[in-house]
């Protein structure tokens, strides 16, 4: 009689070799994605700890006011973010959000050039939790609910 395996082994060879395998497939997508991560940065962080330049980041904090410029080619924005402790120059080039403004929250997806400006290609606009949408602006509390509730 050959040596087989009893039927108990089997299975525990097969649930060996799937867990090795489902090991293998997470450590394989980890390492394919690990550039693509894009990682957060204040601008106190941004300029104690400046990413690679050719790295992919997220910066947050306020648009400074009086600091938001609109270049001649009328595409082409340059501001700076600051969270109170450092100030980082951004350039953004593109259709701007129009919750976008001065003294306002903006997160800028892009790299950090070795002129040390932040180049955004993505501008995400924050608001704060008092927005009202335009449409609603005028009405009161009992209309803009009425409103509401009629469009659902």
């Amino acid at each position: 009689m050959a040596n087989a395996l009893k039927p108990k082994h089997q299975r525990l060879v097969l649930v060996i070799i799937a867990l090795v395998a489902l090991l293998a497939a997470g450590l394989l997508a980890a390492w394919a994605l690990r550039n693509q991560a894009s990682y957060f940065y204040v601008p106190s962080d941004m300029t104690a700890h400046p990413p690679a330049p050719d790295r992919a980041v997220r910066l947050g904090g306020m648009v400074e006011k009086g600091s938001l410029k609109t270049m001649p080619d009328g595409v082409t924005i340059r501001f700076i973010v600051s969270d109170g402790k450092a100030r980082v120059p951004v350039s953004y080039s593109g259709i701007v959000p129009d919750l976008f403004k001065e003294d306002s929250g903006v997160v800028a997806e892009g790299k950090l050039g070795s002129d040390r400006t932040f180049h955004a290609a993505t501008l995400l606009a924050k608001h704060d939790e008092r927005y009202v949408p335009r449409e609603l602006q005028e009405m009161t509390k009992a209309q803009a609910r009425q409103t509401v509730a009629e469009t659902k």
